[in-house]
């Protein structure tokens, strides 16, 4: 909150390494968070406060039109799964709308639990053909349709 930017601790340091792993860095993407502001104490934040602050994350989605949203923790993660744990479905992709979300530990866990950090890395790896595949698919629906001869009987 002081710096106006997210994770620029620890995590963020850890954050930037993972980049670094598949040739990204922070200037290649764009990092927010699902509440604007950290609760005091640096607790959880509460439903009502996820809710509060939805429509301006909303809208900065629909600014900045993501290829992929990449979800870092449990609390992002819900904006496309409801109902399940990140230990389930971490490191799988899924389309909601015209949204693709991939759903990752927070890089924090792998500070407080060591055994995360190889789980945060091999799904971290997966961005790069996750993000080929997404372009293939987009290059194939604006592909005009290859022409057919027609048969008159």
């Amino acid at each position: 909150d002081q710096q106006g930017r997210p994770f620029v601790g620890a995590a963020g340091q850890f954050l930037e390494k993972l980049l670094a792993s598949i040739n990204l860095s922070r200037e290649d993407v764009y990092i927010c968070n699902v509440i604007k502001c950290r609760p005091p104490g640096n607790r959880e934040p509460q439903p009502d406060e996820l809710g509060a602050c939805r429509a301006y994350l909303d809208r900065q989605i629909d600014l900045i039109k993501p290829e992929l949203i990449v979800t870092l923790g449990r609390f992002s993660m819900q904006l496309a799964f409801s109902g399940v744990t990140i230990s389930r479905v971490h490191g799988t992709p899924k389309r909601v709308n015209d949204l693709v979300y991939f759903p990752m530990f927070h890089p924090a866990a792998a500070l407080h639990q060591p055994k995360y950090r190889s789980l945060i890395e091999g799904d971290m790896l997966k961005i790069p053909q996750i993000l080929a595949e997404l372009a293939s698919i987009e290059a194939e629906e604006s592909a005009p349709p290859s022409p057919q001869q027609l048969s008159l009987f």
